[in-house]
């Protein structure tokens, strides 16, 4: 499975996207339960939704100055 494209993300309109970054972060802290319990069996997923997470922000960052600037 390869690491998500963050033209994928630059394509969300902003509602998709603090969506998207909420749903990543409930992702990650299921994650992070299912290795407490040792469920876990794919920890290569930590990695993806950590990259997915980062991308998701940066982009927010992203449009965040983009605005101030403009503004």
């Amino acid at each position: 499975m390869p690491l998500p494209k963050i033209d994928e993300v630059r394509d969300l309109s902003d509602q998709e996207l603090d969506e998207q970054i909420v749903a990543t972060k409930r992702q990650l802290f299921e994650l992070r339960f299912q290795k407490g319990t040792r469920q876990l069996d794919k920890s290569h997923r930590f990695k993806h939704t950590r990259h997915r997470l980062a991308q998701l922000l940066t982009i927010e960052r992203e449009r965040q100055l983009a605005s101030k600037v403009e503004g």
